[in-house]
Formats: structure tokens, sequence, C-alpha cells
């Protein structure tokens, strides 16, 4: 198990065989001024001066970052908007951007997943045309806007993304001097911006007169630019960054190398690698694409971790690689890793740690714990002490499949970590069943493809043979990067979570060539250059676009987090094909996340009916609904403005779900 420290690093990293211990000595905070003599051989000497407390909830509401808080608890103290009267609210204000494509022509489809940042009385919003907006929170008129003017072309994405800005402020301004205050955006040809959050004006004395070209550490493979379409995790001074690439495309692809960046001047600080030398050489990317949480008391920072490239293939990565698809926590000054936990090994699934982990404060039989929980594609929810790393529920080692010997060069793990507690939020153990309806109307269309399709469980490996190997969930499916709310009062976790069939085969060079027919967004042929193999991933539909697989296709689940036990779960908004909304009994495939407030709300959007609603945190009922523009394939932001309370949604859609898209920023609160 992870050690206390300040023990060595320790990881579980059970990965091709049996369990192994990676070791790294570091010297943590505390014990910094090693070389000053000890309190017995000095007696005289002034104990260093304590760290001035910093709460995980904010005593205050906040809302100044992409999870609303450095925890990613997405949780309001705010109780105007409450059960009694949340079917009162209505849209108060909306603004169009104007930066939105449906990719029919000179431009890509856009795909807008920012949260709205409420920090300096201003709410602050990046959109996918790489703008920032600085508007009156409780008007929505234009306080100012700063156009980058980045190139609109998509480099390393099939679509032209955003998921909005990072702020900052000095603990100590200087009165009259600009750039105090800081909002920062990331361009898919990685550039950072930096501009004055009161006046919009590029920063001068950040990097190169604001501007901070990351692609000049993008020096091993450097097979596209490290796109910042992620805000950078705002800790202190500290900007860490991570950075998105291709998928699926190439054997050989950059390290997934974390940076620290000083807030202030933009200087680099120091930098993190998930992958060995040897490994960075031969693989790459294991990066962190999606925000990160941190723990500004304790100075760590915790990193979701991606896999390693190629994703669907390991025979150029068959030693361990311990860091890879995880949650990594790291000293914040130093970037060394206090702890880290391995959630796949071997990972040939690209079950990417896509959600910053969430941290809390839990009671669990009767002992108070620093907790943390990291949601998954896979739907596993797996809980840790945020200190140590150490289980708060047993996660056991269990044995899972092992290939059909179709594949050349693989080695697989034979064994991967389950929670025991929560429970997952879907069942993996077996096959799906069809769905009687969609095979029906396609004669029989879904059985036959499930016939075809190989799967003994969950972590089934990738095949050659016949349709492939059945996923579920996969790349699109459990829990996507909007994560976990969590209310401290009544210590409740909610989550959103995609119940998606998809299947995935590999071809060898020649039958890659003559199969490969396109791809689309998340979806298609991918060539994995370089590797044995391409691949093919497809969502298991029959020929009316329908799912094969029963419903319900997505759902809302609340947990009780002092004892992991699932206090209720509803289907959660409608899907559409066609034009036609099926019922919402059955449930839509979510991506964003929700938010919780002290009025016992929750708040999301995520769903393909392009509504946004409102639920009782006790029950789950519906309680509020609204249409927007396009799906909110984002999270909300909640925040105060004058008295007054506000909910804001971003609908901009995501091809992924349905081909709709959207520049609507609707902003709702209570009659006056």
């Amino acid at each position: 198990m992870p050690t206390l420290l300040p023990t060595p690093f320790k990881s579980i990293t059970p990965g091709l065989g049996a369990v192994t211990a990676l070791a790294i000595c570091f010297t943590p905070l505390p014990l910094l001024a090693q070389g000053q003599p000890s309190e017995q051989e000095n007696p005289e000497q002034e104990e260093a001066p304590s760290r001035a407390p910093i709460p995980l909830v904010p005593g205050e509401p906040t809302w100044n970052s992409f999870h609303g808080q450095l925890n990613a608890q997405k949780y309001s103290p705010l109780d105007q908007i409450n059960t009694d009267n949340v079917g009162e609210l209505e849209k108060v204000w909306e603004v169009h951007t104007g930066d939105v494509a449906d990719g029919s022509g000179e431009l890509p489809a856009t795909v807008w997943s920012a949260t709205p940042v409420f920090a300096n009385d201003t709410l602050y919003i990046g959109t996918p045309f790489y703008r920032i907006l600085a508007l009156d929170p409780g008007s929505g008129e234009e306080k100012w806007s700063f156009d980058t003017q980045s190139s609109l072309e998509a480099l390393t994405q099939p679509a032209l993304k955003n998921r909005g800005v990072a702020y900052w402020e000095a603990d100590d301004p200087v009165a009259g001097e600009p750039c105090q205050k800081i909002i920062y955006m990331g361009t898919m040809d990685a550039q950072l911006f930096a501009v004055d959050a009161d006046s919009g004006e590029q920063c001068a004395d950040f990097a190169d007169n604001g501007v901070l070209d990351v692609n000049q550490w993008n020096d091993t493979n450097d097979r596209w630019p490290l796109s910042l379409l992620q805000p950078p995790t705002v800790v202190g001074d500290h900007l860490v960054l991570g950075w998105a690439g291709m998928d699926w495309a190439y054997e050989q692809a950059p390290p997934g190398t974390v940076y620290s960046i000083n807030a202030r001047t933009g200087e680099r600080e120091w930098t993190f690698q998930a992958l060995s030398d040897e490994m960075r050489d031969q693989s790459g990317t294991a990066n962190v694409w999606t925000h990160m949480s941190a723990d500004e008391e304790r100075g760590l920072v915790y990193l979701p971790v991606s896999s390693p490239s190629p994703n669907y293939w390991g025979g150029n990565r068959t030693e361990e690689v311990p860091l890879g698809t995880s949650t990594t926590a790291l000293d914040i000054e130093t970037g060394e890793v206090v702890w880290s936990r391995q959630w796949v090994h071997h990972d040939i699934w690209d079950y990417d740690i896509n959600a910053a982990p969430t941290l809390m404060d839990i009671t669990v039989d009767g002992e108070e714990i620093p907790a943390l929980i990291q949601a998954t594609k896979m739907g596993f929810l797996f809980v840790v002490n945020r200190e140590t790393g150490e289980d708060v529920w047993p996660i056991e080692e269990r044995p899972v499949p092992s290939g059909d010997g179709s594949v050349e060069g693989e080695v697989y793990a034979p064994t991967q970590p389950f929670p025991t507690k929560p429970e997952p939020l879907l069942d993996q153990s077996e096959k799906p069943n069809v769905w009687a309806l969609a095979d029906a109307v396609s004669f029989g269309e879904c059985s036959a493809l499930w016939d075809d399709l190989h799967y003994e469980g969950m972590y089934t490996p990738p095949t050659t043979q016949g349709e492939g190997t059945l996923g579920f969930p996969i790349s699109a499916g459990g829990v996507q990067w909007g994560g976990v709310a969590f209310d401290p009062e009544s210590q409740t976790v909610i989550v959103n979570t995609s119940h998606i069939v998809q299947y995935i085969k590999l071809y060898n060079r020649d039958d890659y060539d003559k199969a490969d027919s396109g791809s689309g967004n998340e979806s298609g042929f991918a060539p994995q250059e370089g590797a044995l193999y391409g691949m093919r991933l497809e969502v298991a539909l029959n020929r009316l676009g329908m799912p094969c697989w029963e419903p319900p296709f997505g759902e809302l689940v609340a947990l009780d987090m002092t004892s992991g036990d699932i206090k209720w779960r509803r289907p959660v908004g409608a899907s559409q094909q066609y034009g036609f909304f099926m019922p919402e009994s059955w449930g839509s495939p979510t991506i964003g996340g929700p938010a919780v407030t002290a009025g016992n709300i929750i708040f999301i959007g995520a769903s393909m009916d392009a509504k946004v609603r409102a639920y009782s945190l006790e029950t789950g009922e519906e309680l509020w609904s609204d249409q927007t523009e396009a799906p909110s394939v984002s999270n909300p932001a909640v925040y105060e403005y004058n008295g007054r309370q506000y909910v804001a949604f971003v609908s901009g859609g995501n091809t992924i779900l349905k081909d709709q898209v959207g520049d609507q920023i609707a902003v709702y609160a209570l009659p006056e």
C-alpha cells in the first residue's frame, strides 16, 4: 500500500505480473531544510512558521475555476434557490457569441465545453474561436473581449474545442500595476495567453508580451502541437498545465509532460513525466488532458493521468508503466511524486483517467478521513486517502481475461483493480442484453452483431477476429471529464454516467489499408501508425441508428459517502434520433458534469435533448428544466452577484453526442 509521508513514495502497480513498487526518494515540504541542525542540537532555534490553514471548502461562495473550486466538488453554499422555489427559475439573460461552426463550411465544427468562471465581479468565458469574453454577471453586457487571433485549424482534434479560461490574482497586489489579476487561455497551436482581468490587455511581463509558446518544449516525437484546450489549474502562484494531442493516430507520440508555470512571469518551474526515458522514445502520451485538483493546505496537486500510446495495442510497452492511467499526487512546489495509484494496468482500452479527482472530508465508521474519489471511464469510483493514496474501502486485484492469441507482441496484465465500494455504476460482468426493440426493427441485426463480438467480461482485450471485442463501457462510456460533484453537508456524491456499448477491432497493416473507410469524432478507423495494428472503434448501433443494447442510456446517481452505498439512481435526459426524442425513462448519454448547492439542488445539462435541469439532491426528483440551443456539454456555474443567486450554462454542443452545435450562454435566476 502507499505509505505515510515522509517515507519514500510507493506506487501500487501490479502490471504484467506480480505486484511491484516503484520507489522515488524525495523530501516532502516539511523537511526541506535538512541541512539545518535539529531542535535538540540547537534548542534556541526558532520553529519555521507554519502554513496558514486553507480550508478544503472555501468559506465564501466560489466558482473561480473549471470545477468551481480547486477541490473539484462543484459545490456552492448558496441556498437562495432551493427545492421549494427552483421551479420558478427563469432565464434572466443570454448571450450568443457568434463563435460557432457546424463543419459544413470552411471551418471545422465547434465543440464548446467551457465552464463560466465567476471572479472579480465578472463572468469570464473562453470560446471555440479562442476569444475571451468578460461579461457583467447580472446582465450579460460585455465589459471587454480579447481575440487571440489563433489559427482556426483542427490541428490535433476533429473539431475546434475550448473548455474555457483560468483566473489568478496576486495575494499582494501592487496598486496601479496591471495584471494583478490575470485571465489565461490556451489554443490548439499550444499558445498560452495571459490578459489583464480588468482591461483585457495582454500582460507584457508574462512570457513573450503575454504569450507563452508551450510548443518550445515539444522536443520528443513532436508529431503534433501540444494543444492547450483545457485551461491551466491555478494553485497559488503556479499554473499547472497539461495538454491534448491526437488520439489513436500514432504509436510514437509526444510524452505527456506536465508543466508548472509561474503565474506572474510565465517561467517554467518544474516538469513531470509519467513515462521513463526509454518509454518516451518508443511510446508517448500518458498525458494529462483534463483539469486537475489540489489541496492547498497539504501542498498537493492531483493529476488524472491518461494511457500511453498507442491506445489499443501495447506490444511496444510490455514493461510496466506504473504512472500511466493513474491518479498521481505531486508536491506543488517541487513536482515530486508523493503517491500514485494506477487504475488500469497495461491499458489497451484507452481508459484515460479523464476527470479531476474530487477531494472531500468524509466520516466512515466514525473516522474522519481526508478522501479523494476518482471517477473513471470504466464506471468505477475509486476512493482513497488523499494524503497517502491508501484505500478507504478495499480495492482488490482480480483476474481478468487474457487475449485469444490473435494479437502479435501483446502481453496482458493478469489482474486489474476493482473497487469493493462504491459498487460499479454499470454492470460489466456480463455481455449487455440486446435491446429487443432495436433488434426487431432491424430484423435481427443487433443479435447477429452480438454473436460476432468477443466478450469475457470487463477488460476483455481487443482482437482481430470477427467484428472485434465488445466494450462496455469504453472510450465514450462510464464517467466523462465532468467528474463528480460533492455535497459536504450530507456527504453525498452526485455523478452522471453513460451506458454505451462500443466494439473494437484490430487490423494488421495490409488488412487495415483495405478496410479503412474514414473516421468521425471518437469513432471509426484510426491507423496507430508505426504499430503492428490499426484499429476500428464503433458504437453498437443498428442500421437505423438505434442502440443495440437495452436502456437506460444514461443515469444520474447519488452515493452516500459515509457508507459507499448508492442512495438513488434515475435516468437523465432523453436520447434523440432522426428528430424524435425517446422516452426520458430511457435516459441519454451525457457529456458534462453536475453542480450541487446548499439549497439541496443538483444542476446539470449534459444530455442529448439540449435541456438543462434541476434535481432534488435528496430524492433525485426532477424539479425544473429549460430548453437550450444545443447540448450543454459543460459544467454549470453557480454564483452570487449583488445579492442574487445565478446559474449559468454554456450550450455549445459536442458532435460525439449528435450534430448540434451552439454559441449560447444561458443564465437563470429567481424572479426579482
